[in-house]
């Protein structure tokens, strides 16, 4: 049995439906998971990676454990007791879903060093492990679902510069392969779309995905910036904006991880823009 953590987030989802399409057993695992967030006959139980105890039940009989990086509270999760509870339950095998961070922005709090301390966590568990290294998601695109349904615009700084965003569908589907497959034991992949693509070139594929134009309006860092901070801590603001703007040549590299470990090519923005646009319309 495969657990999953973060399992009604971008790339849990995914990954669940992905399991369960394969004939794989699997458990999904968040805060708030209901039946409505798995396919049928999927297994699912609501828990807490901050209250590893919460999640003893969950890994009753796992074998192998798809490990979300605990997002915006990633600082609190005591990974070692964490990883502790999943042996003692079974569980052989951890696919640590990371970040590109960790190695791009090692001297940032919120990209890199606390999720160097989780890698670190992992390392020493005596599990076998696989990082995946994701940049920006596609779907960081949901963000602007509101004013693009309102007004048919995005709003972005830096509208030419552009990063590799990979489609959480992809990362799913690399994590699948490495949770069941013991030849990705102490690998790290990094995993990024097929090219890189520019807020501006993201706002004409909604419009291409919607049969009608998205307009693309630039804000300044500053503009950004008070916006950004209405929902993320100032120290997160400042470094995502330091990669959106000037992101490093790490970065900005295209990775042919995805389809070294799935056998085929990530998909682009636009793939995703279509498969996603009643979110837009």
């Amino acid at each position: 049995m495969i657990v999953v953590t973060g399992a009604t987030g971008n790339v849990g989802r995914e990954l669940v439906r992905a399991l369960a399409e394969s004939g794989a057993e699997a458990i999904a695992t968040s805060r708030q998971v209901t039946s409505a967030d798995v396919p049928d006959g999927v297994r699912h139980r609501p828990a807490d990676l901050v209250d590893a105890e919460s999640l003893r039940p969950v890994f009753d009989g796992a074998h192998a454990l798809f490990l979300q990086n605990g997002g915006p509270s990633a600082h609190l999760l005591d990974v070692p007791h964490l990883l502790d509870v999943a042996k003692a339950g079974g569980v052989e095998r951890v696919v640590l879903l990371s970040s590109q961070g960790v190695v791009t922005r090692p001297e940032s709090d919120s990209h890199g060093r606390v999720g160097h301390g989780i890698e670190e966590a992992v390392r020493q568990s005596g599990l076998d492990w696989t990082f995946l290294r994701p940049g920006g998601f596609h779907s960081n695109a949901f963000a602007w679902a509101g004013p693009v349904r309102a007004q048919r615009t995005v709003a972005a700084p830096f509208g030419d510069v552009g990063l590799p965003t990979v489609d959480p569908a992809d990362i799913a589907a690399v994590a699948a392969v490495t949770l069941s497959s013991a030849e990705h034991a102490g690998q790290v992949y990094e995993l990024t779309g097929p090219a890189r693509v520019t807020p501006r070139q993201q706002a004409a594929a909604l419009g291409e995905a919607l049969g009608e134009p998205v307009g693309f309006v630039e804000w300044s860092r500053d503009e950004a910036r008070a916006q950004m901070l209405g929902f993320m801590p100032a120290p997160v603001v400042d470094t995502t904006l330091e990669i959106l703007g000037a992101p490093t040549p790490a970065e900005q590299r295209v990775s042919p991880d995805v389809e070294r470990v799935t056998g085929r090519a990530p998909g682009t923005f636009a793939d995703w823009a279509r498969r996603h646009a009643a979110m837009f319309r």
